[in-house]
């Protein structure tokens, strides 16, 4: 693990604000994909609370605050309580060793990599057990559609990264943006970037992937018995990570923060959201699939993808070291 980037204090402040950013990111996005998915489809989205409505994540917030709390009686309570948690907890993990700028980050550990890998594969208990403990035949179905799709595409999310690994040498994040200083590996790695991109969605089951939920079947899915705040953590986790997803997007394959001109840290934002807005656009555009279709696609097609790439870089890796 190298040496904070920002001192002791420093990182401490540092993780805190990325913290709070991140939160705040995730309840703003609440409002920001609603409004553009309103301009995509021709019409308003919210527009009555404030200026734009953006008043409307405040409404949003009061009204889950006062919602009554309550546990079904039927569900297994502690675990009931836990499982949203997790899922927010994990997901903030994960921005840990993701670098915002040459010397922004929190840690920098040389296994980072795995331990995003490792935080993204710790979401999927907060949904399975959430749709277990809440001893629904709707939630149960949707928990293990989740445990299924995530076990699923969390296989084709690792193999897509050993190119990435390959070239550049390591598994530290830091040491990945700056051997692309020459080449974004979005271009040598583009198939990659493709299997990456597809499980990444299907991990934070973002649409056209969320089939743990699927309103039109399974009524809400692993969440149908949440309301309140606990509601509101799964939908926060959500939010946090397909802000994750897009952070890790941009610095395994469109070169973190480099750029030319502005500082570090903005090319960073930018490229980020680029890529929420890209998600939301999914969202817009691409109709939900049938769950089969989805595990047809990640084993019949993404998998050979990965194979296919793994063995095409392991095999130019060879030849220019030759």
């Amino acid at each position: 693990m190298a040496e904070p980037g920002l001192g002791t204090l420093g990182t401490i402040a540092f993780g805190i604000a990325i913290i709070a950013a991140a939160v705040g990111g995730a309840a703003v996005l609440t409002w920001f994909e609603r409004r553009l998915l309103g301009i995509w489809q021709d019409r308003h989205g919210p527009n009555r609370l404030g200026p734009f409505g953006v008043l409307q994540v405040v409404a949003d917030m009061l009204k889950l605050l006062t919602k009554h709390d309550w546990v079904p009686p039927f569900a297994d309570r502690a675990v009931f309580v836990f499982a949203p948690t997790a899922i927010v907890v994990a997901m903030l993990l994960g921005f840990a060793v993701v670098p915002f700028g040459p010397d922004l980050y929190v840690l920098d550990l040389n296994i980072g990599l795995l331990f995003f890998l490792g935080m993204t594969s710790l979401a999927v208990y907060s949904v399975l057990l959430g749709g277990l403990a809440s001893n629904n035949k709707y939630a149960l179905l949707g928990g293990l559609r989740s445990a299924a799709q995530m076990v699923s595409y969390e296989v084709f999310m690792g193999l897509s990264l050993m190119g990435v690994v390959m070239l550049a040498g390591s598994f530290s994040l830091r040491d990945i943006v700056e051997a692309q200083r020459e080449l974004w590996f979005c271009i040598p790695q583009f198939l990659g970037l493709l299997t990456f991109t597809v499980a990444g969605i299907a991990e934070s089951h973002r649409l056209p992937f969320d089939l743990p939920e699927a309103e039109h079947e399974l009524t809400a899915g692993f969440h149908t018995e949440y309301g309140g705040m606990k509601f509101a953590m799964f939908m926060l986790g959500e939010y946090l990570g397909l802000i994750l997803i897009s952070a890790m997007i941009v610095t395994l394959f469109f070169g973190g923060w480099l750029g030319p001109w502005l500082p570090p840290v903005v090319w960073f934002g930018l490229k980020v959201f680029a890529l929420i807005c890209f998600f939301i656009l999914l969202r817009a555009a691409i109709p939900r699939p049938r769950y089969d279709q989805l595990m047809t696609l990640g084993w019949k097609v993404m998998l050979p993808l990965t194979l296919l790439n793994l063995m095409a870089t392991g095999a130019l890796a060879l030849w220019w070291r030759a």
